[in-house]
């Protein structure tokens, strides 16, 4: 059942926090569409393909598989007061912000979304916070806006796809050095990638020069997407039975369950002596 379209004359007319706009923002013309089946709802860009998905009992909950591995930055920087800030690339349903808003009380947010139309669909269908507090929503190019932004992250979340599966100058060598760049101390760069495409393993290899090979990228999840890392400043070294803690902790505070991922690290054999080290 389709419950929203979003033309690209006719975004929605929807109370919300006013986000900041950059100038020289690309016209879009892909159609937005919200579906929804058997209690989840999708977001879709004029396409089955689901570029977001929320089950609306739950609506701060992670129900796709690569949005919870994303989260499995936490296992990597496992210090209770990371992250501080943190910027996000692409909106999409809000998963990854509101799991962040929810569950880490003390990270702020600078989301970045390419298309105006998204953020008033995100709140009112995907159950998006309002809070200029805590979370900056930016209109802008993610690229452009990573070069531009002040201060130091701890974390960059990039998840920013066209409606035709690609990402664009979000893959590209400059980008990722950008985003190493804009990393403080502690710094991940946390990008999904998609596992299947022809260009993955460029990807990859854009990333890993960016970070001077302190990069790993965990193996591909049953949907074809597969996560990738990319650490700065302080070296990354944490054990299987730290991560095995960590990811126990997680899932009583907040409902995120990590081991499956932890499991599947282990079978790949990329924990070398029971340990990650970036």
């Amino acid at each position: 059942m389709v419950l929203a379209v979003a033309s690209r004359r006719c975004p929605p007319d929807l109370p919300t926090a006013r986000p900041h706009f950059h100038p020289a923002m690309p016209f879009l013309d892909h159609p937005i569409e919200i579906s929804e089946e058997a209690g989840m709802r999708n977001l879709h860009f004029g396409s089955d393909w689901i570029q977001g998905a929320m089950r609306i009992r739950r609506p701060f909950a992670l129900e796709l598989a690569y949005t919870r591995e994303m989260m499995a930055c936490l296992l990597l920087r496992p210090e209770k007061s990371w992250p501080r800030r943190v910027m996000l690339i692409g909106l999409g349903a809000g998963s990854l912000a509101k799991f962040i808003y929810r569950n880490l009380p003390e990270t702020r947010m600078s989301i970045v979304e390419i298309d105006a139309r998204i953020v008033p669909m995100a709140q009112q269908y995907f159950s998006l916070p309002v809070d200029p507090q805590r979370m900056k929503l930016v209109i802008a190019d993610g690229s452009e806006y990573v070069q531009q932004a002040r201060g130091r992250y701890d974390a960059i979340f990039v998840d920013g796809f066209g409606a035709d599966g690609r990402a664009g100058v979000l893959d590209s060598a400059a980008f990722y050095q950008a985003c190493r760049a804009r990393l403080g101390q502690d710094g991940l760069l946390i990008c999904n990638l998609l596992g299947r495409s022809r260009g993955f393993h460029a990807s990859v290899e854009r990333i890993r020069k960016a970070f001077e090979q302190r990069a790993i990228v965990f193996p591909s999840l049953d949907s074809g997407n597969a996560v990738a890392f990319g650490a700065a400043g302080e070296p990354v070294e944490v054990t299987l039975d730290e991560m095995r803690e960590r990811a126990r902790q997680l899932k009583t505070e907040t409902g995120l369950d990590l081991r499956p991922t932890i499991s599947r690290l282990q079978k790949a054999q990329t924990l070398p002596g029971g340990c990650l080290k970036l």
